[in-house]
């Protein structure tokens, strides 16, 4: 069974083997995660309604831009984001695999099946949401089984959305809250970034949280594989560790 311990130790060994690429690409997944573009679409449509007479023909023009804002957002997310997100978590799995890993692995979610990693992950984003419009807690409850359908896509581009959810809940299945739990774990690195006006998160927690990610599906879906690499004594250097691995 995993720990997150374990976990973090070999991500941190990882990301700092291919360091620049990994902040890049970290970097490129927190502004994929949606905050700026919500952000900023949130912004235009306040600009917009400050200041206006509620008459009737400012009300609705003020809503239509506002629904087509969210038609752009929203189709930016689908057609864009999502196959990028998907090459994010290829790279950090490639990285996981050998650290001379070039940002090349960033294309797999365009070059490899692009219709299919756009449908698998509208799939998989709209399930979430219908939960979600129930309560709080099945939104959440979902998220965490599907929570390695991006990695599962990223090895098998070809998956069909259907088996790559069940892949996905048969892999999390007693490990969602512990998963979530790892997940807590960096809010102490995230809230010194933000005393440090975000340099900590750019420069070593968000490629940490991504390989440590990386490494949770590395644990389950190959645990062989996970094994490969124990964690050590943290006096003991990284360089001596070498994360290569002989796939047959």
């Amino acid at each position: 069974m995993w720990t997150r311990q374990d976990l973090k130790y070999k991500a941190k060994i990882a990301f700092k083997a291919n360091y620049w690429k990994s902040v890049l690409v970290a970097f490129l997944a927190t502004i994929l995660a949606g905050a700026a573009t919500t952000s900023q679409s949130k912004r235009n449509a306040e600009n917009i309604a400050n200041g206006v007479d509620p008459s009737l023909w400012q009300v609705l023009a003020i809503s239509g831009i506002v629904i087509f804002l969210i038609i752009v957002v929203i189709l930016i997310d689908i057609f864009l984001v999502n196959p990028l997100r998907v090459g994010c978590n290829n790279f950090f799995l490639c990285n996981r695999r050998n650290s001379n890993t070039d940002l090349y692995a960033l294309e797999i979610g365009f070059k490899s099946n692009y219709k299919n990693n756009v449908i698998v992950m509208f799939m998989t984003q709209l399930f979430i949401a219908l939960w979600s419009l129930l309560f709080v807690i099945p939104g959440i409850y979902k998220h965490y089984q599907y929570y390695l359908v991006e990695f599962i896509l990223a090895e098998n581009p070809s998956i069909d959305y259907h088996e790559a959810m069940e892949t996905s809940k048969r892999l999390m299945e007693g490990s969602k809250m512990n998963t979530l739990v790892m997940e807590l774990s960096f809010i102490g690195w995230y809230l010194l970034g933000c005393l440090t006006f975000g340099l900590v998160n750019l420069f070593y927690t968000n490629p940490y949280y991504e390989a440590t990610k990386a490494e949770l599906y590395i644990a389950l879906a190959h645990p062989a594989e996970s094994d490969v690499i124990e964690a050590t004594p943290k006096e003991e250097k990284a360089q001596t560790v070498d994360f290569t691995v002989e796939k047959n």
